[in-house]
């Protein structure tokens, strides 16, 4: 069976914060120069970069572990220490961030086509020494280490975003149409189960405007309690704009075909079942097909039906207005989103201030610096 990445488990880092530096001004005429240890450098950042032109998870099948750098040490006439390199992981459009052990969503980029999204921030780094001189204490030999960044285990999970979701039986004829419609080139056979992984395509309007159409595999009756691979890739039609329902009307069951997978789609998701709907007949080249269609119309007067032949080429003009029509539709009364902001919306990064923090000074001599014990309370989240 083809495998299709639509989810990882993935291990994510930040890096750490550099440590602080202890060091004292030297020069020749400065006898009573002080500290000049400079902070450490921040750790770098786990980023999320929404990329449009990527369209599956296979390339966190190779990595399962990401780690931002470490922020680089101070060092002395209080310079700063360089921070940490960003690590930044590629995703697809319509990637949803959850937590494996609740399951619940973390972050969803929703429809963003493309954008970056600070997901765990690095850590601050330490501060030097040249922050605890005091008038008591002219000569500290105090410095922090860097905050540790943080570390959580996530499942990335896709779900393709589509203007137009194909439904049906096996065979019924979703693949013929994408392949007829837009660039896709699916795997076509006179047999069931021909498509085993969902496939995209692109519907060319004008210059300006697309429609992307998804091909997912075969719902089968029961499909809802785990017969057959369509029920899996439901999740990529989720977020489509309309949905498509293919009925093959050389099937001596093809009125009873729309009632099933309406009522797969409904046990699968009610509000993937309320979406917007054409119901498209095929094969109406073949024997009988024609008085099937009027029946069929007749069976649901309240749904669009469209009736075409992919061999004869008949009704496909009028398919592809409506495909159209149902993609602008559904573009006009779509809710405006906000743009990715990558500090504002993750507000659950870990900070530390100098009332979080502990610290002892012991004589040490040997390098003229000092051992110190810190601990950091972590703030509560918001």
């Amino acid at each position: 069976m083809v495998k299709f990445a639509d989810e990882s488990k993935i291990r994510v880092s930040s890096g750490k914060g550099g440590n602080g530096c202890i060091a004292f001004r030297r020069e020749k005429y400065v006898p009573m120069g002080g500290p000049s240890g400079g902070d450490g450098g921040r750790g770098g950042d786990l980023i999320f970069e929404i990329r449009r032109n990527m369209r599956t998870l296979v390339h966190l099948r190779h990595k399962r572990v990401y780690k931002a750098k470490n922020g680089g040490g101070g060092e002395g006439s209080q310079r700063f220490g360089k921070k940490g390199d960003d690590c930044i992981i590629p995703l697809p459009p319509g990637c949803v961030i959850k937590d494996p052990d609740t399951g619940k969503t973390i972050l969803d980029f929703g429809d963003a086509e493309e954008g970056r999204f600070v997901f765990l921030k690095g850590g601050n780094g330490g501060w030097g020494n040249c922050h605890f001189k005091t008038s008591t204490n002219q000569a500290p030999k105090t410095a922090l280490p860097g905050q540790e960044g943080e570390t959580r285990e996530i499942i990335v999970e896709l779900n393709i975003i589509a203007d137009i979701g194909l439904v049906g039986f096996p065979n019924a004829g979703k693949s013929s149409l994408l392949d007829y419609f837009t660039n896709a080139r699916p795997k076509i056979a006179p047999y069931p189960f021909t498509t085993k992984i969902p496939n995209l395509g692109v519907l060319r309007v004008d210059e300006e405007r697309d429609v992307i159409i998804a091909d997912i595999p075969g719902i089968l009756e029961g499909a809802s309690e785990g017969i057959g691979l369509g029920i899996r890739f439901l999740k990529h039609i989720a977020r489509s704009a309309g949905l498509a329902f293919l009925i093959d009307l050389s099937d001596d069951n093809y009125l009873r075909a729309y009632d099933v997978l309406c009522k797969e789609l409904e046990s699968y998701s009610k509000e993937l079942a309320q979406k917007k709907r054409i119901i498209i007949a095929t094969k109406l080249d073949l024997p009988d097909t024609k008085e099937r269609f009027t029946e069929l119309k007749n069976a649901i007067p309240d749904q669009e039906i469209l009736g075409i032949s992919l061999y004869n080429e008949w009704g496909l003009e009028e398919v592809k207005k409506a495909f159209i029509r149902l993609a602008d539709e559904m573009q006009k009364t779509k809710p405006r989103k906000e743009s990715l902001d990558p500090y504002s919306q993750n507000k659950n990064f870990m900070t530390a201030e100098l009332d979080d923090v502990s610290y002892e000074e012991k004589n040490d001599d040997e390098h003229f610096g000092a051992t110190v014990s810190l601990s950091r309370k972590r703030k509560p989240k918001k």
